[in-house]
């Protein structure tokens, strides 16, 4: 599928690998059916689409969204008071970023982990800050025949312990900083997902490992498991695999994680940045 493919959105690639740009949508607005179609299909297609120039309400972010699927009440990471769905992503001016920093994919430590996320940006840094996708459908068609056929039997164990419990994470904890969280059941769970996922829509296979939620694989010890996941998720956000969003005021960036990993660029500590998250529920892989 290519960038004349879609009759009522205009659609620029961002890199050979994966992402792309749409123009000429207002996501404010009731959205026909077959734009919004397109919009769908533009998402599961590039893996990451982005808009600028929105104008969105809280409303209208919800509304949008919810076009998707249900969305989610994060177990862990508090929403807004009158909008528990929505994430306020609010990093202050002077310090580290340290919400979504590195690789990974949202919730692998879900049952049913997410099936993306859509992201509107308030406030934005003269530089820096980006964020970076990585396509794991390509990661997996460039693995050797005999490296696929190994992976497509394996299952690997997937845990929001470490992440939850660093040092960073636990400063959130009934605290009164800008994100805060709440502490669940969830964090200790270990949840089972095929290393090889098939994607719903387009049928395509993709590697499903990420550093900061994968644990081991099924059956191996931690440590027969090391060399093996950093291997792959050395590989899976090889640079060709990649795309980057460059966040301006009104941007909206929404990204599949049955396709993608994505990771927060921690680069513009001196500048606050405030965005908006909402993230609709998936099904199990």
């Amino acid at each position: 599928m290519t960038e004349t493919d879609f009759d009522t959105i205009s659609v620029k690639r961002l890199t050979g690998a994966m992402g792309a740009e749409i123009s000429g949508v207002n996501l404010a607005s009731d959205l026909p059916v077959q734009q919004f179609e397109e919009i769908r299909k533009a998402l599961f297609t590039f893996g990451a689409i982005g808009f600028r120039d929105q104008n969105l309400s809280f409303e209208d972010h919800y509304n949008f969204a919810k076009r998707f699927g249900s969305l989610e009440v994060h177990p862990i990471v508090n929403g807004m008071e009158d909008f528990p769905e929505i994430i306020k992503m609010h990093k202050p001016a002077g310090v580290a970023a340290s919400f979504g920093v590195g690789w990974h994919t949202d919730n692998s430590f879900f049952k049913k982990p997410s099936l993306g996320s859509i992201v509107y940006a308030e406030i934005i840094p003269p530089q820096g800050g980006d964020t970076l996708f990585s396509n794991q459908q390509l990661a997996f068609e460039t693995l050797s025949n005999g490296m696929k056929d190994t992976l497509r039997v394996l299952t690997a164990i997937h845990s929001a312990n470490d992440a939850y419990t660093s040092p960073t994470a636990m400063e959130k904890y009934d605290g009164d900083g800008p994100i805060t969280y709440k502490h669940s059941d969830i964090i200790a769970e270990k949840v089972e997902h095929p290393v090889i996922i098939k994607h719903p829509v387009t049928g395509k296979e993709a590697l499903y490992v990420n550093q900061m939620f994968i644990s081991h694989f099924k059956g191996w010890t931690k440590e027969e498991s090391a060399p093996l996941i950093d291997y792959l998720c050395a590989h899976a956000v090889r640079e060709d695999f990649q795309c980057r969003f460059r966040w301006e005021k009104g941007s909206v960036a929404m990204w599949d994680n049955r396709m993608v990993q994505h990771a927060a660029l921690n680069d513009y500590a001196q500048y606050e940045r405030l965005l908006y998250r909402i993230t609709v529920n998936g099904d199990a892989l």
